[in-house]
């Protein structure tokens, strides 16, 4: 998967900035933080649509990996900001940033299905994150991905977190939540 996912940036450099366009109004204008990510490897941007919810009045966060096996916290952020490595060295707000809870998380990828089940890069860290968020209030999940990173099913263990609805280059889709 992470081969494709590599072929499918190279064949749509505009992925990022297209994806935006599809996401719908109502979304963009509920959230009041919003926790994103930094692109790593082929990984979809994230940043066209950051900045899309930032425009929208959105205050913006990234996650910081305290420990291997901890779930990630969120840190506010803003282009410019300076980071520093975390414990996976991926660049991230540095400790003096204020600590927040986003209500809504932009969410990597290697795959997803329509049901809401992503494969992450193996580790759990967005699951552990995840449910850690959803056991204090409700956490909108939005998937970030290139359409052809769709499969017709992601194998899914109880522990998954589910995302709430994907967005590509060429849509939205709310998953359908066939528990």
């Amino acid at each position: 998967m992470r081969g494709h996912r590599r072929k499918l940036a190279l064949e749509a450099p505009d992925a990022a900035e297209r994806a935006v366009g599809h996401l719908p109004k109502a979304l963009l204008e509920r959230c009041r933080i919003v926790g994103g990510y930094r692109a790593q490897g082929a990984e979809l941007d994230p940043w066209p649509l950051m900045a899309a919810f930032a425009k929208a009045g959105a205050r913006l966060a990234l996650p910081v990996a305290l420990d291997a096996d901890a779930p990630l916290v969120f840190r506010s952020h803003a282009p410019g900001d300076p980071l520093t490595p975390d414990a996976f060295g991926i660049l991230s707000p540095t400790s003096e940033a204020e600590m927040v809870e986003p209500d809504q998380v932009i969410a990597p990828l290697l795959a997803f299905d329509r049901s809401g089940h992503r494969m992450g890069q193996g580790g759990g860290h967005y699951d552990r994150t995840l449910e850690a968020l959803r056991a204090r209030r409700p956490v909108f999940v939005l998937g970030l991905a290139y359409a052809g990173q769709e499969i017709a099913h992601v194998p899914a263990e109880p522990h998954d977190q589910r995302l709430d609805a994907i967005l590509t280059e060429k849509a939205y889709i709310e998953a359908t939540k066939d528990f």
